[in-house]
């Protein structure tokens, strides 16, 4: 019997202080951001061997992450989670695809929004 076997790792509510954002006085006063990974591929030699070389190591992940994020200004939050997601796939060729969300708290609107969020999907060709 066949079976196909999907493998996740998810690395949910990383949060920044960061300067991003289109008003300037978002650029100077800074706020909280939230991101979310989802990193897909096949584990199962990492997971039979118990080995953090053979897979996608979360804590280098997440040092790609927190250097996007707290790197250069960004207008939009879109530009975050594309940024973030070509990283990921540069940086870790085991990836099958990866999926980025980039949440922003304390909007700028003029009323009550809990956040607003960029969701940006990369699969490997």
């Amino acid at each position: 019997m066949s079976a196909t076997h999907r493998s996740c790792i998810r690395l949910v509510n990383a949060e920044f202080y960061a300067w991003h954002g289109v008003n300037s006085e978002e650029n100077r006063l800074g706020g909280k951001y939230e991101v979310d990974v989802e990193l897909n591929f096949d584990f199962r030699t990492a997971a039979l061997a118990d080995d953090i070389a053979s897979t996608v190591d979360y804590q280098r992940a997440y040092e790609t992450i927190r250097i996007v994020m707290t790197g250069r200004k960004a207008a939009l939050i879109e530009s975050l989670a594309l940024e973030i997601a070509t990283a990921l796939m540069k940086q870790f060729p085991a990836l099958e695809s990866v999926t980025a969300k980039v949440r922003k708290r304390n909007l700028p609107l003029g009323g009550l929004c809990d956040y607003a969020e960029a969701e940006h999907r990369i699969d490997r060709a």
